[in-house]
């Protein structure tokens, strides 16, 4: 699959998974299914897309034994930022994974709350409207508000802030991964100059 022409993803595979402290801080073990990432005349990515033994799973930009040299903002976001993914609701099938974007620099934080505009603009518009064109995969507010707000990426709203979260089958292995790569990786991998900075398309109105 080739994601906005710019970068290849492709599984590789499964590794077993050492034990080690999940997103809860339990410590158990498990299998990750490794995913590369290819960019044209730039070092290989790895993510590791890890079900632990005691039913957590997560993603995280793996770091190998031996890092190709690399800017340090890209190098200091291995094994930094996992994304947790979860059920929605017991027995549904339907999965999901948070939106929060890894804020490009030295040591990378996370931010939460965009406009649906603004994430739009960070992950690129593009690349989620192809993303979310998957079957049964939307883009949505990640929990039911009080006062519901609309999530269209035909028209992206730019005036409340608030936490975006992408919706899949249980599934399809890919999504969460391509939606990782869109709001913790690309940020710096444009941050540092490996990918151009995308251009946010407003719909015209007539």
């Amino acid at each position: 699959m080739t994601i906005m022409d710019q970068f290849v993803l492709r599984r590789d595979g499964l590794v077993p998974k050492g034990v080690a402290a999940t997103c809860s801080g339990d410590r158990c073990g498990g299998t990750a299914a490794v995913w590369k990432v290819k960019l044209e005349g730039r070092p290989d990515l790895t993510v590791h897309d890890t079900r632990w033994e005691n039913g957590e799973r997560d993603l995280v930009l793996y770091q190998p034994a031996v890092v190709p040299e690399m800017p340090a903002p890209l190098a200091n976001l291995h094994n930094r930022r996992r994304a947790g993914v979860q059920e929605t609701d017991a027995g549904s099938g339907e999965l999901r994974i948070m939106g929060w974007v890894a804020v490009p620099g030295d040591r990378p934080t996370v931010k939460k709350t965009f406009t649906t505009a603004g994430f739009a603009e960070v992950c690129g518009l593009d690349a989620l409207r192809e993303l979310t064109s998957r079957p049964g995969v939307e883009l949505d507010t990640a929990f039911v508000l009080a006062d519901p707000v609309r999530v269209d990426l035909d028209e992206p709203q730019d005036t409340v802030a608030v936490q975006h979260a992408l919706f899949f089958p249980e599934e399809d292995e890919r999504s969460p991964v391509v939606f990782f790569l869109l709001s913790r990786v690309v940020p710096t991998l444009r941050h540092i100059g490996w990918l151009p900075k995308p251009v946010l398309r407003m719909p015209v109105r007539l």
